[in-house]
């Protein structure tokens, strides 16, 4: 019961911790005959890997994926998925436990220090082994096969909201994303937030943000009626993430300010015969079952609990103390989550897709 896996029928176990020699995962379920190769992969684990920008931690990790199973290269060159069980493997280069010697007894407010000696009675203080966000490179690196599981689909992400400053969505430009380090749609809220986080960074702070994902091409009846949700399994794959705290699908919460007329989603008959949707306040999911609309949700990242300034605590032997966090930590966790929020939401339409492959025989 160590519940390291997550899906039905695209299942992805991970494995490894932030200071050991590897981190990893186990893809079981993928169809075969998908190609896919290590640099596919490493795109998007270049996307999350750290010490890009001096907005994020300086732990220099190359990332580099192994492939291990589950892939063979056909009569064409073209290297595929045999539809056995994929092993990536990510190796750990520039851990530095020492930094975190200081504090081994002291549990960090807002982390999981305290939870997990409750729970098993051990804790790897080295960066947090398993609590640490180190474990999600892993999840974009399987995110990177789910991506290729279900045919047309696009899935991307954007941060939207950094501390209390959010993006205007009428300067919203997808493009924008690469064009800075904050994958941010709007130029005129990145310049803002380089300025603001370098306020945060040098006070020795940090804040948290919001991103929003979104899935193009999804087809409709993906999902089911009451235990397997697919917006219930979405909200699961986000929340899993480290350090998030809130998940909403379409409207969210300003659902509940809207009146019913303004929040149905009405429909017309469209020219190619198939109903067309004139809002998508339901973010493409309604009876937890996709209309063919864009998948829509949003999840909120909290602030990163490992900081400079002194925080009051307790240590494992009882006694009252002040902690700081020395080393290299992200001043906005929420930065490198946009790849992260992609391939959870990735994850969990592969698995729905196959399933729903597997119950009514489309797709």
């Amino acid at each position: 019961m160590s519940h390291n896996t997550f899906g039905h029928l695209f299942r992805m176990t991970t494995w490894g911790e932030s200071h050991g020699p590897a981190i990893g995962c186990v893809v079981d379920g993928c169809p075969p005959g998908i190609p896919i190769s290590e640099d596919e992969i490493q795109t998007y684990l270049d996307k999350r890997r750290p010490g890009q920008s001096r907005y994020t931690t300086q732990r220099q990790e190359p990332d580099q994926v192994r492939i291990l199973s589950g892939v063979f290269t056909d009569e064409s060159g073209v290297q595929v998925t045999t539809g056995t069980p994929l092993a990536l493997e990510i190796a750990n280069m520039d851990a530095r436990s020492k930094d975190y010697g200081d504090i081994k007894d002291k549990y960090r407010p807002g982390h999981a220090d305290f939870t997990y000696r409750a729970k098993y009675g051990v804790r790897d203080w080295r960066g947090s082994g398993r609590a640490s966000a180190r474990e999600t490179a892993s999840r974009v690196a399987a995110g990177a096969i789910a991506r290729k599981v279900v045919p047309g689909m696009k899935v991307r992400g954007a941060l939207v909201q950094v501390g209390p400053h959010k993006v205007d969505r009428a300067n919203w430009d997808w493009a924008e994303i690469d064009r800075n380090p904050f994958f941010c749609p709007d130029a005129k809220a990145a310049a803002l937030w380089a300025e603001f986080l370098d306020g945060v960074r040098k006070s020795g702070s940090s804040v948290g943000a919001v991103i929003e994902v979104v899935g193009d091409g999804v087809p409709a009846g993906l999902g089911a009626p009451i235990y397997a949700k697919l917006d219930q399994d979405i909200a699961s794959g986000l929340m899993s993430i480290n350090a998030v705290k809130g998940v909403e699908i379409g409207a969210g919460f300003a659902s509940a300010s809207l009146s019913g007329e303004d929040n149905a989603d009405e429909m017309r008959m469209g020219r190619d015969g198939t109903p067309e949707f004139l809002s998508n306040n339901a973010g493409g999911i309604l009876g937890g079952i996709s209309t063919g609309q864009p998948i829509v949700a949003r999840f909120a990242v909290k602030p990163t609990s490992s900081i400079l300034m002194a925080r009051r605590t307790v240590d494992t032997n009882g006694n009252d103390t002040d902690v700081s966090t020395k080393g290299r930590h992200d001043p906005c966790v929420g930065i490198r989550a946009v790849p992260i929020g992609e391939a959870m939401l990735a994850i969990v339409l592969a698995d729905h897709y196959l399933r729903h492959r597997g119950q009514t025989g489309q797709g």
